[in-house]
C-alpha cells in the first residue's frame, strides 16, 4: 500500500467531513441522553464506510467508460451548480 496515497486521501476526507451534515447528525445523536455513545459512534463509523465502499466500487466502474477528467469537471459542475442553488435560493 502506497503512504502517500493513504495519507492523501485520509486528509482530504477528513477535512471535507469536518462540519458536514453528517458529522453534525452524529453530533445531535450523541447529544441526547438515551443514546448510547458508542452506538452511535459505531453506527455512524459503519455507515460512513460503507458509503465510502460503495463510492470506490462505483468509481472504479465507471472509470472504465469514463474519462476522469470527464467525472472531475462533472463533480465541479455539480458543485458549483448546488452552490449557486444555494445562493439564490438563500434569500427566500
Amino acid at each position: 500500500m502506497n503512504f502517500n496515497v493513504l495519507l492523501t486521501v485520509f486528509v482530504s476526507i477528513f477535512l471535507a467531513e469536518l462540519g458536514d451534515k453528517t458529522q453534525i447528525a452524529t453530533l445531535c445523536l450523541a447529544c441526547d441522553k438515551d443514546m448510547n455513545k458508542v452506538a452511535v459512534f459505531v453506527a455512524s463509523s459503519s455507515a460512513l464506510v460503507l458509503a465510502c465502499l460503495l463510492a470506490v466500487l462505483i468509481g472504479s466502474q465507471i472509470s472504465h467508460w469514463v474519462s476522469p477528467r470527464i467525472i472531475k469537471t462533472a463533480a465541479g459542475l455539480g458543485f458549483l451548480a448546488i452552490g449557486a442553488w444555494i445562493l439564490f435560493t438563500a434569500r427566500s
